[in-house]
């Protein structure tokens, strides 16, 4: 999923941030579907710049749809949620972090 992300980000960052050399940190909520839909994204923690927050959402939602869960995982749960975290230096991805909730 990290890997389908990073490329479709890198190919669709906007030329405007890119230009601006903007730098920030968007921390995006995700809700993965198990039949691979993207269910749910949405800002959790603003980069400080709209461009990139919105450039963030843009980026899931054109990486979409994902592979199904596995018929396991599937079984268990209806959809993953998880925090998403983007890393823009000077217009550039840096990197990325994937959070999991704490099991309950």
């Amino acid at each position: 999923w990290k890997r389908q992300v990073e490329r479709v980000g890198t190919l669709n960052f906007p030329t405007a941030a890119r230009r601006s050399r903007l730098s920030g940190s968007p921390l995006i909520e995700v809700a993965l579907a198990a039949d691979g839909r993207l269910a749910e994204a949405r800002v959790r923690r603003s980069s400080g710049y709209a461009e990139i927050d919105q450039a963030a959402l843009e980026v899931l939602r054109l990486a979409a749809p994902f592979d199904p869960f596995p018929r396991e995982l599937a079984a268990r749960h209806d959809a993953l949620r998880f925090a998403y975290e983007w890393h823009f230096e000077g217009g550039q991805l840096t990197g990325s972090a994937v959070r999991v909730p704490a099991a309950r």
